[in-house]
């Protein structure tokens, strides 16, 4: 049976825990250094002509293209949020070819851009491709239960009932309210299938709030972690989950 190491993780735009210091290079250390075959990345920069004017190391090439380099030959980028000297998004890594992809803008009028970047991914031969979404979600309640519904429109719209689905990210849902959404919708979240609570990711230092989720679809666990250890602790303001899961 196919089954693939997947990796979550709020980046921070390279910079650590406190938003001070610039951290890519060790972060692209450490992230190479779990060997995961798909990366999902949300607050990745895509380009910020301030930062770099101000930083010597920072990377000629979009921020998810320095960290991919020579081990995941694969790449999406969502852009979310554009400004007068940049943009970021969400991005997603893989070792496997991306037959397709799409940013889904789920920003509410007014308010923070937010996406759901939707890959279908070329794993094995089978009837079905992999499905990923990565996902950053609003810092507001009713803005979350939005999205959310938007999230499930895609699923139940855009991915066939069979396929395999991995859906990833920073849902900003600390108090755990948007969880019966995507229960209803047929995702199941890995960590409290397998632990009984979601996981604790930020912030950093000191884990407290389950922010960051992974859910899936026609597929099983077969281990995950939240990875609090170091270099992970100040790489950003959350740490990673880690899942290898199989169909």
């Amino acid at each position: 049976m196919p089954a693939v190491t997947v990796l979550t993780l709020n980046c921070h735009m390279g910079f650590d825990l406190l938003g001070r210091r610039f951290v890519l290079h060790e972060l692209r250390e450490a992230v190479r250094g779990i060997g995961a075959d798909l990366v999902f990345l949300q607050e990745v920069l895509g380009e910020h002509a301030l930062h770099k004017q101000r930083h010597a190391k920072w990377p000629d090439t979009p921020q998810y293209e320095f960290l991919a380099d020579s081990i995941w030959s694969h790449a999406a980028y969502g852009r979310n949020a554009v400004y007068p000297h940049g943009h970021h998004g969400n991005a997603l890594l893989s070792k496997y070819a991306i037959r397709a992809y799409r940013n889904c803008d789920v920003t509410i009028t007014g308010h923070e851009e937010r996406g759901l970047l939707h890959c279908q991914l070329h794993v094995d031969d089978g009837p079905y491709s992999l499905h990923a979404i990565c996902v950053h979600l609003g810092l507001r309640e009713s803005h979350r239960q939005k999205q959310l519904r938007l999230l499930c429109e895609i699923v139940h719209d855009a991915i066939p009932r069979a396929a395999p689905l991995i859906v990833a990210g920073d849902f900003n849902d600390w108090r755990e309210r948007g969880h019966p959404v995507l229960d209803s919708c047929g995702l199941t979240e890995v960590f409290l299938a397998t632990q009984g609570r979601h996981a604790r990711t930020f912030p950093a230092r000191w884990p407290m709030l389950p922010v960051d989720r992974l859910y899936i679809r026609n597929a099983r666990v077969i281990e995950a972690n939240v990875l609090t250890k170091k270099p992970w602790t100040h790489l950003s303001d959350h740490v990673p989950l880690l899942a290898k899961v199989a169909w």
